[in-house]
């Protein structure tokens, strides 16, 4: 699945209002500022903090640095 491009500039997190970076291996939508991954099931947005996983400290700097 390639997640639409305008769904993604739109999109932010719902916990900090940044912005989401797409991982495509995984099929979840990154939020380096709070640390969560979202899933996106179905080729849908999962926007809830219950269903979202906790990013590793490496992921996160990871993350970062592919952030720019």
């Amino acid at each position: 699945m390639a997640l639409d491009g305008k769904l993604l500039e739109i999109l932010v997190d719902p916990l900090t209002k940044a912005p989401l970076l797409y991982d495509r291996d995984n099929n979840e939508l990154i939020s380096v500022e709070s640390a969560l991954a979202y899933p996106v099931r179905d080729d849908i947005p999962v926007m809830l903090e219950d269903e979202a996983r906790e990013l590793t400290l490496d992921e996160v700097e990871a993350w970062r640095k592919k952030k720019g």
